[in-house]
């Protein structure tokens, strides 16, 4: 097979190049694909179990960022079907941060631990040190997400400053894959320091600002409604909102569902292209090879076998293609992640599944492509053939 393809070696390098152009558009897009999809999935599992209530003037999308009384926590905790309602400061890490990217913005949350009452199911894990804990209320200690400890250059024991403010950093949590891998978590009594000097604390609340709140993470009661839920909350409280996994699939999943679809389309008519140089290609060797294919056919080489040989051909210069493409993608994925830690921002994921199924599809491809050409072979007359040339 391969002295076949060496025949004409520039024609079939292009050819080559075609499939590894497309495969590489195919996976590197793929991997994109692949990076938003779990973002989105992630944020899905984080809101399956609970409620965001929060002002409803809050610009963001169930982070509240406009701070209240937390004595609104105990009246929200009061409303029937709530088991739990705890209170979670939440705001950016760099304050001229808009919220607006394509990736995850930096943010710290702050609470105190076991207020969730046990009620929480999202488990994290820790790579290094140790999470926060209730005992570290007076203490200024953070928890770091992986891509904000690997944007810093943070492990436990170095000291980060969060707005000016130095921390010291006691863990650093597996990579979760989700915004918490973008969260520095600090203790509840931290996170009242800085709402107690926000300009805009200030103005609304004096030099001496109450105990404040950004949000209410609500856990409803087993088997309770959470839109009805949220219904009770609003109508005992007008000015709040609330939101659930559904408002997040709503407002996020159908976005990236077709940015995802975009994406892959673009990858898709490179990988067309690339199977048409293949019908190329294999057309024009089974013109070169009329005589060849004669004298097979004459000495008692079926149809069957004429055909099995172009097409195991073809797929060998897609298989090849794609191993090619498969290695490009990687490299090219590695070190566009690589220029992404420092800005924390991390584009693509690359899995397994993604790059078998690239090499599979472009070994498919090649066969399917070189399907209709081999057909062609296979119905030559022998008589014919063998006059050719």
């Amino acid at each position: 097979m391969l002295r076949s393809l060496m025949r004409r070696k520039l024609r079939t390098t292009l050819t080559v190049l075609g499939i590894t152009v497309g495969i590489w558009a195919l996976m590197v897009m793929s991997a994109m694909a692949n990076k938003l999809t779990a973002l989105v999935d992630g944020g899905s599992t984080y809101f399956n179990d609970k409620i965001l209530v929060s002002d409803a003037t809050n610009p963001a999308f169930g982070f509240g960022y406009v701070p209240m009384p937390v004595g609104i926590v105990d009246e929200v905790g009061a409303v029937p079907g709530v088991a739990v309602a705890a209170p979670r400061v939440h705001f950016m890490l760099d304050p001229e941060d808009a919220g607006i990217g394509f990736s995850a913005s930096d943010f710290v949350v702050a609470f105190t631990a076991g207020v969730d009452r046990g009620h929480e199911t999202f488990r994290w894990e820790i790579a290094q040190g140790r999470e926060t804990a209730a005992a570290d209320e007076g203490r200024r200690v953070v928890m770091l997400g992986a891509d904000l400890a690997r944007k810093f250059g943070k492990a436990p024991g170095d000291r980060m400053l969060i707005r000016g403010t130095e921390f010291e950093v006691i863990g650093v949590l597996e990579p979760t894959l989700m915004f918490f891998d973008t969260t520095a978590v600090i203790p509840w009594s931290a996170g009242q320091e800085f709402l107690a000097r926000d300009p805009a604390v200030l103005a609304e609340f004096g030099p001496e600002p109450p105990e404040l709140t950004s949000m209410v993470i609500v856990y409803p009661e087993e088997g309770e409604d959470f839109h009805a839920l949220i219904q009770a909350i609003t109508a005992a409280h007008p000015g709040m909102r609330g939101v659930t996994s559904d408002d997040f699939d709503d407002q996020f999943g159908s976005t990236v569902a077709i940015l995802n679809a975009i994406i892959l389309s673009v990858a898709l008519i490179s990988i067309v292209v690339g199977g048409l140089s293949v019908i190329n290609t294999m057309t024009m060797s089974v013109a070169e090879r009329t005589r060849e294919i004669g004298i097979k056919r004459a000495i008692g080489a079926s149809r069957g076998v004429i055909m099995r040989e172009l097409v195991v051909e073809a797929g060998l210069m897609g298989l090849i293609g794609g191993l090619v493409g498969l290695g490009l993608a990687g490299v090219v994925v590695y070190f566009a992640n690589d220029a992404g830690q420092t800005s924390g921002t991390i584009l693509f994921l690359m899995t397994p599944w993604i790059g078998a199924l690239g090499v599979s599809f472009s070994t498919v491809l090649g066969a399917v492509a070189g399907a209709l050409p081999a057909w062609n072979a296979a119905r030559l007359d022998p008589v014919e053939a063998l006059r050719f040339g």
